[in-house]
């Protein structure tokens, strides 16, 4: 694709309204995305084991969500929706790039998963080339995960720096040099992935420092391979020795096994390791005179991985489940959030490229990001004008997730598993482990949830599994 078809949709988007919600005169981003990052693995969320106190310093600091949802329980279709302001199932990335289909699952399947996208398509305007369309200069650092091909990696979509960003979705060996990433040079002995993203990132902010910048840190951790770091990995194997032992873990009839509790060193370092340079990153800011202009958001791409534990959420990554779903969502925009709140607004990945934008005071652009709605108002304690947040994952999973989707609105959450041939009902507010399935005490809102989430797959285009003609009861 030419430059020039990429740059026209970008300039005619500048021809809308500008938002009067704005800082100052082009306000600074710093976005942190964490790859697998639980709803409870972090201390300000719950987690008695795992370190973070930077990042729970930046919650004080600004607005923390305690229903906060991932657009998908996997990566690739989250970082779509937050990139251009739309479900994956209308993007039409479902799936992570380039998944499994149905590998490790007994065959033949009730179920044929659809075909999806492997590139985030040219004709999306990411938020990304509105900031720079805007005069911003745009930085990207970490995992992409959007590409197959490199003609689709963060340079071709508004990114004006590129430092680790390719097709793989976890490190290419482990965390440790050499890195083996075609747009990350390999560093010195004993160099660890997380801190080079880290250090790159301060290295952008200190060059930039006078100029309007979008820096994007999308972390690699806490994705497998799960290797240690070991500056801190000592420390968290001596805290869960001194933890009392554990019987069993928490059964689960659909999934995985759970545990009970947060207590794997590994993991823990893991953890840490993203809270320093989280904390580096926050520093440079300070250091630079740059916080009071400065809008962070920190947030992950999906539930919690398997290797965590996402109690009392249920189930982990790949599941509609809320250990699948939610996720830690924290925002800091000086002048408009104010400091150490909370807000129970169900949010989702779309709603980052409205908010700012709104924030930024820059030409919001409907048209682009139709399925996020801006969260700028709940900064000053307001709610939002919406109920109902969707997920579409028609895709097989190495968690044992089979194709199905999901809704909630309102109190009210229901699951549809196609492969199972079967829905659950959730009341939230009663019920916010999902133990107890209503779906035959109230079938009248399990087909009226039901109807919902089928229009909303046709208005969106959504790719279905179709039933499998070799299958047999």
């Amino acid at each position: 694709m030419s430059a020039l078809r990429k740059l026209l949709p970008v300039l005619s988007f500048l021809t809308f309204s500008i938002s009067s919600f704005g800082l100052t005169d082009k306000p600074n981003v710093v976005f942190f995305l964490v790859d697998d990052l639980g709803g409870r693995d972090l201390g300000c969320y719950g987690s008695e084991f795992y370190e973070s106190p930077n990042i729970d310093a930046l919650a004080e600091s600004g607005m923390l969500y305690t229903q906060a949802y991932a657009a998908c329980p996997v990566c690739s279709p989250t970082r779509a929706a937050i990139m251009t302001g739309k479900y994956p199932a209308r993007v039409g990335i479902t799936d992570w790039i380039p998944g499994s289909q149905g590998k490790g699952f007994k065959q033949p399947t009730r179920v044929l998963a659809p075909e999806d996208l492997h590139n985030l398509p040219y004709e999306e305007i990411t938020l990304a080339e509105a900031f720079k369309a805007a005069g911003y200069t745009t930085f990207f650092a970490g995992k992409w995960h959007l590409g197959e091909t490199d003609e689709y990696w963060p340079e071709y979509h508004g990114f004006d720096i590129n430092k680790g960003g390719f097709s793989k979705g976890s490190p290419t060996h482990k965390y440790y040099t050499p890195h083996g990433n075609p747009r990350l040079s390999d560093g010195p002995d004993g160099e660890h992935l997380t801190d080079r993203l880290g250090d790159e990132t301060v290295a952008f902010l200190k060059a930039h420092k006078a100029e309007p910048f979008f820096a994007y840190l999308s972390f690699y951790n806490v994705h497998t391979p799960l290797d240690p770091h070991k500056d801190y990995v000592g420390h968290f194997e001596k805290k869960a020795a001194a933890l009392p032992p554990v019987k069993k873990m928490r059964p689960e009839p659909l999934g995985p096994q759970e545990f009970y509790r947060q207590d794997n060193p590994t993991f823990a370092s893991m953890v840490k390791a993203v809270d320093v340079n989280v904390g580096k990153v926050l520093d440079t800011l300070d250091q630079l005179g740059l916080r009071d202009n400065t809008i962070v958001v920190f947030t992950s791409d999906n539930g919690g991985h398997v290797s965590t534990s996402n109690w009392p959420l249920r189930s982990v990554k790949g599941w509609c489940y809320e250990g699948g779903v939610r996720i830690p969502l924290i925002i800091r925009a000086p002048g408009v959030s104010k400091a150490g709140k909370t807000s129970s607004v169900v949010t989702t990945s779309t709603d980052h490229y409205p908010t700012l934008l709104e924030l930024a005071g820059l030409p919001l652009n409907p048209k682009q990001h139709v399925d996020g709605v801006s969260l700028a108002s709940t900064l000053k304690g307001k709610g939002i004008d919406r109920e109902t947040v969707y997920w579409h994952y028609p895709h097989f999973h190495g968690s044992n997730w089979s194709p199905g989707a999901a809704i909630r609105s309102g109190k009210w959450k229901l699951i549809d598993f196609y492969e199972l041939d079967k829905v659950e009902l959730f009341n939230m507010e009663l019920d916010p482990q999902e133990q107890r399935d209503l779906s035959k005490v109230l079938p009248e809102k399990t087909q009226e949830l039901l109807r919902n989430l089928h229009d909303w797959q046709k208005s969106v285009g959504a790719k279905m599994p179709v039933l499998n003609p070799a299958f047999k009861n």
